[in-house]
Protein backbone atom coordinates (compact mmCIF):
# COMPACT_ATOMS: atom_id res chain seq x y z
CA UNK A 1 0.00 0.00 0.00
CA UNK A 2 1.27 3.48 -0.87
CA UNK A 3 2.37 5.66 2.06
CA UNK A 4 0.87 9.16 2.04
CA UNK A 5 2.73 10.22 5.22
CA UNK A 6 6.13 8.95 6.29
CA UNK A 7 7.83 10.68 9.22
CA UNK A 8 11.18 9.50 10.57
CA UNK A 9 12.77 10.78 13.78
CA UNK A 10 11.00 14.16 13.77
CA UNK A 11 12.02 16.71 16.40
CA UNK A 12 10.67 20.22 16.85
CA UNK A 13 11.83 22.88 19.33
CA UNK A 14 10.43 26.27 20.29
CA UNK A 15 12.07 29.02 22.32
CA UNK A 16 10.00 30.46 25.17
CA UNK A 17 12.08 33.29 26.56
CA UNK A 18 15.38 31.69 27.53
CA UNK A 19 13.85 28.20 27.69
CA UNK A 20 13.91 25.71 24.80
CA UNK A 21 10.70 23.66 24.56
CA UNK A 22 11.00 20.21 22.98
CA UNK A 23 7.56 20.08 21.36
CA UNK A 24 7.98 16.84 19.34
CA UNK A 25 10.38 14.14 20.44
CA UNK A 26 11.76 11.71 17.87
CA UNK A 27 8.34 11.20 16.26
CA UNK A 28 7.96 8.54 13.59
CA UNK A 29 4.63 8.01 11.84
CA UNK A 30 3.31 6.31 8.72
CA UNK A 31 -0.15 6.76 7.19
CA UNK A 32 -1.16 4.63 4.23
CA UNK A 33 -3.38 5.71 1.38
CA UNK A 34 -7.06 5.35 2.34
CA UNK A 35 -6.49 5.33 6.11
CA UNK A 36 -8.54 7.33 8.59
CA UNK A 37 -6.20 8.19 11.46
CA UNK A 38 -7.23 10.01 14.65
CA UNK A 39 -4.45 11.72 16.63
CA UNK A 40 -5.58 12.10 20.23
CA UNK A 41 -4.03 14.14 22.97
CA UNK A 42 -4.76 16.62 25.77
CA UNK A 43 -4.03 20.33 25.58
CA UNK A 44 -0.29 21.00 25.39
CA UNK A 45 0.52 17.48 24.19
CA UNK A 46 2.09 18.58 20.90
CA UNK A 47 -0.80 17.74 18.61
CA UNK A 48 -1.01 21.27 17.16
CA UNK A 49 2.71 21.19 16.41
CA UNK A 50 2.28 17.82 14.76
CA UNK A 51 -0.65 19.15 12.72
CA UNK A 52 1.43 22.12 11.52
CA UNK A 53 4.18 19.77 10.36
CA UNK A 54 1.82 17.29 8.69
CA UNK A 55 0.10 20.25 6.97
CA UNK A 56 3.42 21.65 5.70
CA UNK A 57 2.84 24.89 7.59
CA UNK A 58 6.13 24.34 9.41
CA UNK A 59 9.20 22.15 9.01
CA UNK A 60 10.97 19.91 11.54
CA UNK A 61 14.25 20.90 13.17
CA UNK A 62 15.52 17.39 12.53
CA UNK A 63 14.24 14.20 10.96
CA UNK A 64 12.59 13.47 7.63
CA UNK A 65 9.02 13.96 6.43
CA UNK A 66 7.74 12.63 3.12
CA UNK A 67 4.22 13.59 1.98
CA UNK A 68 3.07 11.55 -1.01
CA UNK A 69 6.79 10.76 -1.54
CA UNK A 70 7.80 14.46 -1.58
CA UNK A 71 10.64 15.33 0.89
CA UNK A 72 8.94 18.10 2.87
CA UNK A 73 11.91 18.51 5.24
CA UNK A 74 14.01 19.71 2.30
CA UNK A 75 11.37 21.87 0.57
CA UNK A 76 11.57 25.64 0.20
CA UNK A 77 8.67 27.90 1.22
CA UNK A 78 7.51 28.41 -2.37
CA UNK A 79 7.32 24.63 -2.80
CA UNK A 80 5.49 24.24 0.51
CA UNK A 81 2.85 26.75 -0.58
CA UNK A 82 2.21 24.80 -3.77
CA UNK A 83 2.15 21.49 -1.88
CA UNK A 84 -0.40 22.83 0.63
CA UNK A 85 -2.65 23.91 -2.22
CA UNK A 86 -2.34 20.75 -4.30
CA UNK A 87 -1.79 17.93 -1.81
CA UNK A 88 -3.68 18.84 1.38
CA UNK A 89 -7.32 19.68 2.07
CA UNK A 90 -7.56 21.59 5.36
CA UNK A 91 -10.64 21.46 7.60
CA UNK A 92 -10.50 23.67 10.70
CA UNK A 93 -12.56 23.96 13.87
CA UNK A 94 -13.49 27.60 13.09
CA UNK A 95 -14.18 26.90 9.37
CA UNK A 96 -11.94 29.80 8.13
CA UNK A 97 -14.48 30.85 5.51
CA UNK A 98 -14.31 34.35 4.00
CA UNK A 99 -17.37 36.15 5.35
CA UNK A 100 -17.78 38.46 2.33
CA UNK A 101 -17.73 35.54 -0.15
CA UNK A 102 -20.72 33.33 -0.85
CA UNK A 103 -20.61 29.53 -0.56
CA UNK A 104 -19.56 28.97 -4.15
CA UNK A 105 -16.79 31.57 -3.99
CA UNK A 106 -15.40 30.00 -0.82
CA UNK A 107 -15.44 26.50 -2.27
CA UNK A 108 -13.72 27.29 -5.58
CA UNK A 109 -10.95 29.39 -4.05
CA UNK A 110 -8.26 26.63 -4.03
CA UNK A 111 -8.93 25.96 -7.73
CA UNK A 112 -8.66 29.64 -8.63
CA UNK A 113 -5.32 29.70 -6.80
CA UNK A 114 -4.16 26.94 -9.15
CA UNK A 115 -4.90 29.14 -12.13
CA UNK A 116 -8.31 27.85 -13.19
CA UNK A 117 -10.84 30.29 -14.59
CA UNK A 118 -13.99 30.86 -12.55
CA UNK A 119 -16.03 28.86 -15.06
CA UNK A 120 -13.57 25.93 -14.92
CA UNK A 121 -13.51 26.02 -11.12
CA UNK A 122 -17.31 26.07 -10.87
CA UNK A 123 -17.58 23.11 -13.23
CA UNK A 124 -14.94 21.16 -11.31
CA UNK A 125 -16.76 21.87 -8.02
CA UNK A 126 -20.24 20.87 -9.15
CA UNK A 127 -20.16 17.21 -8.05
CA UNK A 128 -18.64 18.05 -4.66
CA UNK A 129 -21.24 20.75 -4.00
CA UNK A 130 -24.03 18.32 -4.89
CA UNK A 131 -22.56 15.51 -2.76
CA UNK A 132 -22.48 17.76 0.30
CA UNK A 133 -26.03 18.99 -0.24
CA UNK A 134 -25.04 22.60 -0.80
CA UNK A 135 -26.74 23.08 -4.20
CA UNK A 136 -29.35 25.47 -2.86
CA UNK A 137 -26.92 27.38 -0.66
CA UNK A 138 -24.26 28.44 -3.15
CA UNK A 139 -25.32 32.11 -3.13
CA UNK A 140 -25.55 32.34 0.67
CA UNK A 141 -22.78 33.89 2.74
CA UNK A 142 -21.32 32.10 5.79
CA UNK A 143 -23.24 34.30 8.23
CA UNK A 144 -26.50 33.00 6.74
CA UNK A 145 -25.61 29.37 7.47
CA UNK A 146 -25.69 27.18 10.55
CA UNK A 147 -22.43 25.90 12.04
CA UNK A 148 -22.93 22.47 10.50
CA UNK A 149 -23.59 24.00 7.08
CA UNK A 150 -20.47 26.16 7.36
CA UNK A 151 -18.39 23.11 8.16
CA UNK A 152 -19.81 21.33 5.11
CA UNK A 153 -18.70 24.30 3.01
CA UNK A 154 -15.23 24.00 4.55
CA UNK A 155 -15.17 20.28 3.75
CA UNK A 156 -16.27 20.96 0.17
CA UNK A 157 -13.46 23.52 -0.18
CA UNK A 158 -11.00 20.92 1.10
CA UNK A 159 -12.26 18.28 -1.35
CA UNK A 160 -12.52 20.18 -4.63
CA UNK A 161 -8.82 19.97 -5.44
CA UNK A 162 -8.79 16.17 -4.96
CA UNK A 163 -5.97 16.31 -2.39
CA UNK A 164 -3.84 13.36 -1.32
CA UNK A 165 -4.68 14.09 2.32
CA UNK A 166 -7.61 15.58 4.27
CA UNK A 167 -6.26 17.16 7.47
CA UNK A 168 -8.94 17.98 10.04
CA UNK A 169 -8.24 19.99 13.20
CA UNK A 170 -10.98 19.50 15.84
CA UNK A 171 -13.62 19.58 13.06
CA UNK A 172 -16.58 19.22 15.44
CA UNK A 173 -15.22 21.44 18.22
CA UNK A 174 -17.42 24.45 17.38
CA UNK A 175 -20.59 22.45 16.67
CA UNK A 176 -23.55 21.33 18.76
CA UNK A 177 -23.93 17.58 19.26
CA UNK A 178 -26.39 17.01 16.42
CA UNK A 179 -24.29 18.95 13.89
CA UNK A 180 -21.15 17.25 15.16
CA UNK A 181 -22.65 13.80 14.58
CA UNK A 182 -23.67 14.85 11.07
CA UNK A 183 -20.14 16.00 10.25
CA UNK A 184 -18.63 12.80 11.65
CA UNK A 185 -20.98 10.72 9.49
CA UNK A 186 -19.74 12.73 6.55
CA UNK A 187 -16.12 11.94 7.44
CA UNK A 188 -17.06 8.27 7.61
CA UNK A 189 -18.56 8.52 4.14
CA UNK A 190 -15.47 10.30 2.78
CA UNK A 191 -13.30 7.55 4.21
CA UNK A 192 -15.45 4.89 2.59
CA UNK A 193 -14.95 6.73 -0.71
CA UNK A 194 -11.19 6.18 -0.37
CA UNK A 195 -10.01 9.50 1.06
CA UNK A 196 -6.99 9.55 3.37
CA UNK A 197 -7.90 11.43 6.55
CA UNK A 198 -5.88 12.59 9.56
CA UNK A 199 -8.01 14.08 12.32
CA UNK A 200 -6.47 15.94 15.26
CA UNK A 201 -8.63 15.96 18.41
CA UNK A 202 -8.64 15.93 22.20
CA UNK A 203 -12.04 14.19 22.38
CA UNK A 204 -12.29 10.41 22.17
CA UNK A 205 -16.00 10.77 21.47
CA UNK A 206 -15.31 11.85 17.89
CA UNK A 207 -13.07 8.98 16.78
CA UNK A 208 -15.55 6.13 16.42
CA UNK A 209 -15.30 6.33 12.63
CA UNK A 210 -11.49 6.32 12.53
CA UNK A 211 -9.84 3.03 11.68
CA UNK A 212 -6.64 3.81 13.64
CA UNK A 213 -5.90 5.87 16.75
CA UNK A 214 -2.52 7.38 17.71
CA UNK A 215 -1.98 8.99 21.11
CA UNK A 216 0.33 11.95 21.63
CA UNK A 217 1.50 12.97 25.12
CA UNK A 218 4.29 15.42 25.92
CA UNK A 219 5.47 15.39 22.31
CA UNK A 220 5.73 11.61 22.04
CA UNK A 221 3.57 9.21 20.02
CA UNK A 222 2.22 6.00 21.48
CA UNK A 223 0.90 2.94 19.68
CA UNK A 224 -2.44 2.76 17.95
CA UNK A 225 -5.70 1.54 19.42
CA UNK A 226 -9.10 0.73 17.97
CA UNK A 227 -11.43 1.90 20.73
CA UNK A 228 -11.91 4.40 23.54
CA UNK A 229 -10.72 1.81 26.04
CA UNK A 230 -7.50 1.20 24.07
CA UNK A 231 -6.84 4.92 23.65
CA UNK A 232 -7.55 5.85 27.28
CA UNK A 233 -4.25 4.47 28.59
CA UNK A 234 -2.01 7.36 27.49
CA UNK A 235 -4.42 10.29 27.25
CA UNK A 236 -6.23 12.55 29.67
CA UNK A 237 -9.40 12.62 27.63
CA UNK A 238 -12.72 10.93 28.16
CA UNK A 239 -15.13 8.95 26.02
CA UNK A 240 -18.09 11.35 26.02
Amino acid sequence: MKKIIEMKGINKYYSVGSVSLHALKDVSLEVEEGEFLAVLGPSGSGKSTLMNLVGCMDKPDSGEYFLDEIPIHAAKEKQLSRIRNEKIGFIFQKYHLISTYNVLQNIVMPLLMRGMTLREAEEASRDTIRMLGLDKRIHHKPGELSGGQQQRVAIARALVGEPSLLLADEPTGALDQASGREVLRLFHRLHEMGNTIVMITHDLGVVEHANRIIRIVDGELFGSGRSCEDARSHTEVSCD
